[in-house]
C-alpha cells in the first residue's frame, strides 16, 4: 500500500483521511502543536485508526515543506474565521452577550445593596 492510499485528496486545501471526514490538519495539529502521541490522537478521533495516525505523520515527514505550507494556510484560514465571527457575531451570540452583561449589572447591584445593609 502506498502512503497516498490512506488519504482522499479532495482539493489542494482539503486532504482527508480515507474512510473519515477528518482532515490531516486535525491530526497534525494535535501532533505538532499539542505534542500528543499517536495513541492519544487515535483515541481522540474515534473514526480513524492508529495506523491512519501514523500514516498521516509519515506523509507529513515525507512531504514536510508542502504539508507545512498546507498547515500554515489552514491556520490562517482559522484565524480569519475567528476574526469574522468576532466582528459579526450570530444572533444567538449577541443575545448571550446581552444576557451576560445584564447578569453582571444585576450582580453588581446586588453587591451594592448588600454593602448598604
Amino acid at each position: 500500500m502506498e502512503i497516498q492510499d490512506y488519504f482522499n485528496f479532495l482539493a489542494a486545501d482539503d486532504i482527508r483521511i480515507k474512510g473519515s471526514r477528518i482532515g490531516i490538519e486535525s491530526v497534525l495539529y494535535e501532533y505538532i502543536y499539542r505534542a500528543k502521541t499517536p495513541e492519544e490522537i487515535a483515541q481522540q478521533f474515534e473514526t480513524i485508526t492508529l495506523e491512519d495516525v501514523y500514516a498521516t505523520i509519515l506523509y507529513y515527514l515525507h512531504n514536510k515543506e508542502a504539508v507545512t505550507a498546507y498547515l500554515a494556510d489552514w491556520l490562517e484560514f482559522c484565524r480569519q474565521q475567528r476574526e469574522k465571527q468576532k466582528n459579526n457575531p450570530s444572533p444567538a451570540r449577541q443575545k448571550f452577550r446581552k444576557l451576560k452583561a445584564e447578569s453582571a449589572v444585576r450582580a453588581e447591584s446586588d453587591e451594592s445593596a448588600i454593602a448598604v445593609w
